[in-house]
């Protein structure tokens, strides 16, 4: 089953020009995009949508840290190296199970769905769109992406549950920015400022 939903997906590439380079602009830029809003969170957004940031990145980096112990603990070679598939960008040969970018994808916008609804919807339906190119053009199983996913949910949902005791590092992480001069900065203070200034 998993093999007929991908080729049911993946017959579609290299037969429409304008998908194509849809899919593999969204398979190639999609965590680049995913840091830049980060980044436009991070300078113009107060220290809420700051910590949001971090916890977003502390996020991210522990799904893509579970992925890579289920790549090596359960290895799935990837479709292309098993089957004859219509692949339009090579990839390494590496385990596919669960894909690396749609965990990365939707572990950052679950992240900031948890706190900021209308951003984080945006950033999810683009996950979305992450999962499915990489099953377009021919990197993964459709049963990858549901593993990120997954892997995604159940993290976000862990770094939420702590993130009040992941606060003091995010508060500690902004004042250092805020000390940086010549960056973009609000200076409201945090809760560990409000609280010396008690």
């Amino acid at each position: 089953m998993n093999y007929d939903l991908f080729k049911s997906i993946n017959q579609f590439a290299g037969h429409h020009p304008f998908l194509d380079g849809l899919m593999a602009g969204v398979t190639n830029n999609a965590l680049i995009i995913y840091a830049v809003v980060l980044v436009l969170i991070w300078f113009f957004g107060k220290n809420q949508y700051k910590k949001t940031v971090v916890y977003a990145a502390i996020t991210g980096a522990l799904a893509l840290l579970i992925n890579f112990i289920i790549g090596h603990i359960f290895f799935e070679p990837r479709p292309f190296v098993t089957h004859k598939v219509n692949l339009l960008m090579d990839h390494a040969a590496d385990a596919s199970f669960p894909s690396d970018h749609t965990t990365g994808a939707f572990a950052l916008a679950l992240a900031v769905l948890f706190v900021h609804r209308k951003i984080g919807l945006g950033m999810l339906l683009f996950a979305f769109l992450t999962g499915f190119s990489r099953i377009y053009v021919g990197h993964h199983y459709p049963f990858d992406i549901l593993g990120s996913m997954i892997v995604s949910l159940v993290i976000s949902i862990i770094v939420y549950k702590l993130s009040p005791f992941l606060e003091p590092i995010a508060n500690a992480i902004i004042h250092i920015y805020n000390r940086i001069p010549f960056v973009p900065k609000n200076m409201e203070p945090t809760s560990n400022s409000k609280s010396l200034n008690k």
